[in-house]
């Protein structure tokens, strides 16, 4: 089974534009990702996925894979589908190209043993929510799932409700997503189901129609995204400490 991991990089980021090339510890961000990614030995082959000519040409300076794709992309479940085109494989993961400190347990995690060929098929990583703060956040997508691990149903808003109980675990989506070709294919060529465009959220397709979604769960993977110059600084801090205790 080949699994190939994709790198989605766009340098058009509203909060912190270029972001991919934004320096850290004399490095661009891009770099560490896919340092960060390349340890991951289940993984075949590495790709950086772009539409911009500047982080292209840093990837060639690093020796970084690099695959030019559309400016049309609203999502990297869309530019991954173009990279499918060129580039053959049984399984693709989503990685997320603002991710230095990404977990590559939850990379393991999402590749499975076995890959369907002749239906749509993908799966997600999930990891318990122990905040309620978190809970409460729309931004971290709840998760649940039957006794499969197969999505059920994905929201912004807590669910299950605790109407009868409280004695249950809360679970969060993490941005680490793998695919099939088909599940790509059909993602390319459908429509925003109705409650992706209700709850805002790309994933929320494949549950609209059907196509399953296998879950697997990471504990205590809280990843850090930098989205932000705040988030930028925090992540550079923590590299320079673990860089102190010899990580």
């Amino acid at each position: 089974m080949k699994v190939v991991g994709i790198i989605p990089a766009r340098y058009a980021s509203t909060r912190l534009p270029g972001k991919p090339l934004k320096d850290i510890l004399g490095y661009p961000m891009i770099w560490w990702v896919y340092k960060r990614v390349s340890t991951v030995k289940e993984l075949d082959e590495i790709y950086v996925a772009t539409d911009d000519d500047r982080i292209k040409k840093v990837c060639e300076q690093y020796d970084i894979p690099v695959i030019m794709t559309s400016t049309n992309h609203p999502n990297g479940a869309m530019r991954l589908q173009e990279v499918s085109e060129k580039v053959q494989a049984d399984f693709y993961l989503q990685l997320n190209g603002d991710e230095p400190l990404m977990n590559t347990d939850a990379i393991v995690a999402a590749i499975p043993e076995t890959v369907p060929r002749d239906v749509e098929f993908g799966t997600n990583i999930i990891t318990q929510i122990d905040d309620p703060a978190q809970v409460m956040d729309a931004s971290n997508i709840k998760m649940v799932f039957d006794d499969q691990m197969n999505a059920l149903y994905m929201s912004r808003t807590p669910i299950p409700y605790p109407f009868k109980s409280i004695d249950f675990q809360y679970y969060k989506h993490v941005g680490i997503i793998g695919y099939n070709k088909m599940m790509l294919d059909f993602y390319k060529n459908s429509q925003p189901g109705r409650f992706e465009q209700i709850e805002g959220i790309d994933t929320l397709r494949f549950l609209d129609y059907g196509k399953q979604l296998k879950l697997s769960l990471v504990p205590d993977c809280h990843s850090l995204s930098v989205d932000t110059q705040k988030d930028l600084d925090m992540v550079i801090k923590m590299m320079k400490e673990q860089n102190r205790d010899g990580e």
